[in-house]
């Protein structure tokens, strides 16, 4: 029997100075973590039972589709340079040498880990498909380390890698793993959404997100509640209302305008009486890369855009195969457009073809050292009769015509979605939100598998690289998204089946022989039935013990009080607030009414 007198239960009546979320206040409150150092925490008793309880179901889970493993935590510099990541990862990766001076690093992930057993083992496709996956803590050397658990530079992942012959049963391995994380957050009680996601570092042709709207998030995603299409806003597109268009002045060719000191957007429209809309944006960048020899590469781009919209830079990161993107000096505003910040247009570059898209050999990139990638954001596409700057100090062009007066190397879709937008699939207004990743899913392709020399022999005998993918899930983030989705002024409440007790048995005066009696015949009786129970018989008055069990996350509340000498108890449901006296005797059948037994 589990006695609160007997347990360390650290409540705390404030919550730190520099909590700023609910679940970072209140899981350290209700004595579930304690910080050791930035963005590192300790678990203690009832922290640690809850995500115990929540390693059980993703194990039960993930059982279903594939197999353990345990991998190390601590990786040789060699098998990150293989895969290209080492130097990828950047500062992000906290790095180490041993007493021999040999580089290591703190695993943030384990694609190339599990690559390399597949290399050494995997010989034939009658040894696909595999899932693999692990329960296993990652480091990652996060810069700004805050909201408790969401932001650390030490968590528990659950990552898993499936190795199929081709991309047909990569999609089942894929669908596997969907459906697996629907019934693993199902079960952990969140309301979650699942959204198109960009693939990041990770690379890949597909991902999913498993999101749990939340102000404490710190992603942003785009939906619909009429038809549930829903994306983060990385991956996110809308449809575009019609623009009406200027008419044409003059024989409308290109025609220079005086627009004394009107640099910004704003300016501009006011000036010139027009919408925002009508005026084309320019953003100009330097691109990076690293090299080979580990030195920052860079190459210039520059996008055009709608005057009211902003670049979604990691789309444009994605489309011209960068790491990093910095605006242009004056130096270089100079060098590619011969002309001043505030007053660049697109007429007059040298433009870069699409072949040379992504292309980052400086080899293959012989020709005009002014030539720059131009992407053209497709809602500019087909527009007529819009404003740009003219590369002249206080000068605009009016009559410009995208694709006729100006040349782009590549026209995509590199903007950011604004709230109130028609959804693309049905034409609903579009609505964004913050959110916290709990489950992130890839489909990886050939990265790894290429880079690192993984090759089975297909059913042709033929030497072929697998196909992967990879799928991850945050312990933690469960912990904290459910902690975020069901909380008030006294604390919060847990789904029954990873609370860390799923009732809470209240004697309400231990110094009266019946109640306390009772009380733990109650608890008994439930523990018998497989309910999780924890008995509070502390020497406390009951309004301390009820402020603890509303703080902690206990989902009911048993108050066995005065009503004994009537066979009678009250069951308080925490998410509700609704009481309801329930007679001694049946108080077993009661609960096994509301909850299911332990799995």
């Amino acid at each position: 029997m589990h006695r609160w007198s007997e347990l360390f239960i650290p409540t705390l009546r404030e919550a730190p100075a520099d909590a700023e979320v609910a679940s970072h206040k209140l899981l350290v409150r209700a004595g579930y973590i304690r910080q050791l150092g930035a963005g590192i925490y300790s678990f203690l008793f009832l922290g640690n039972r809850t995500t115990q309880k929540i390693m059980k179901i993703v194990r039960q889970e993930m059982d279903k589709i594939g197999q353990e493993f345990y991998l190390p935590a601590i990786h040789p510099r060699e098998v990150w340079e293989e895969s290209g990541r080492w130097t990828v990862m950047g500062e992000n990766m906290f790095r180490l040498k041993d007493r021999k001076g040999a580089d290591l690093c703190l695993g943030m992930t384990h694609e190339e880990i599990m690559t390399d057993i597949a290399r050494k083992e995997l010989r034939s496709y009658k040894q696909l498909p595999q899932i693999w996956y692990q329960i296993q803590t990652k480091f990652r050397d996060e810069p700004r380390p805050k909201s408790g658990l969401l932001r650390v530079r030490q968590f528990i992942m659950k990552d898993s890698y499936s190795f199929d012959i081709d991309a047909t049963e990569l999609d089942i391995s894929y669908l596997k793993h969907y459906d697996a994380y629907c019934r693993i957050f199902d079960r952990c009680g969140l309301k979650y959404m699942v959204v198109e996601a960009h693939s990041g570092a990770m690379g890949g042709s597909q991902s999913h997100e498993f999101m749990v709207r939340t102000p404490a998030g710190e992603d942003l995603i785009v939906s619909c509640e009429k038809c549930n299409y829903a994306a983060n806003m990385e991956k996110a597109t809308s449809k575009l209302a019609a623009i009406e268009e200027l008419k044409p002045e003059g024989d409308g060719q290109p025609l220079l305008i005086h627009t004394p000191g009107k640099g910004a957007i704003a300016d501009v429209a006011e000036f010139l009486k027009i919408s925002a809309k009508q005026d084309i944006k320019t953003v100009a960048y330097m691109a990076q890369k690293p090299g080979d020899d580990g030195k920052t590469q860079e190459q210039p781009v520059v996008v055009f855009l709608r005057g009211d919209h902003s670049v979604n830079e990691t789309k444009l990161l994605t489309l011209v195969k960068a790491s990093n993107l910095r605006p242009m000096q004056t130096e270089e505003l100079e060098k590619y457009f011969q002309g001043p910040a505030g007053f660049i247009g697109p007429i007059g570059l040298v433009v870069k073809p699409k072949e040379a898209l992504g292309e980052w050999d400086p080899k293959k990139q012989a020709g005009d050292p002014r030539a720059v990638t131009v992407v053209l954001d497709e809602a500019l596409s087909g527009r007529t009769n819009m404003i740009c700057g003219a590369n002249e100090l206080d000068y605009h062009l009016k009559n410009v015509m995208p694709g006729k007066d100006f040349q782009y190397t590549v026209a995509s879709d590199v903007r950011s979605v604004v709230a109130g937008e028609d959804c693309p699939n049905c034409g609903a207004a579009l609505r964004i939100d913050t959110a916290v990743e709990i489950g992130h899913i890839f489909k990886l392709g050939y990265k790894y598998s290429e880079s690192m020399g993984a090759r089975v022999l297909d059913r042709h005998g033929k030497e072929v690289a697998p196909i992967m993918g990879s799928y991850g899930i945050g312990i933690e983030r469960i912990l904290t998204a459910a902690v975020e989705q069901s909380n008030d002024e006294n604390g919060f409440w847990l789904p029954p089946s990873i609370a860390p007790f799923e009732v809470v048995v209240v004697a309400t005066n231990t110094s009266d022989d019946k109640i306390r009696t009772t009380a733990e015949d109650i608890t008994r009786q439930l523990e018998g039935a497989g309910f999780d129970v924890v008995l509070d018989d502390r020497d406390e008055r009951p309004g301390v013990k009820f402020k603890d069990a509303d703080l902690v996350g206990m989902p009911f509340r048993v108050n066995v009080g005065k009503k004994v000498t009537e066979g009678m108890v009250e069951v308080v449901q925490r998410s509700t607030r609704q009481s309801t006296d329930v007679k001694i005797s049946a108080i077993t059948e009661y609960f096994k009414g509301l909850l299911p037994p332990l799995g």
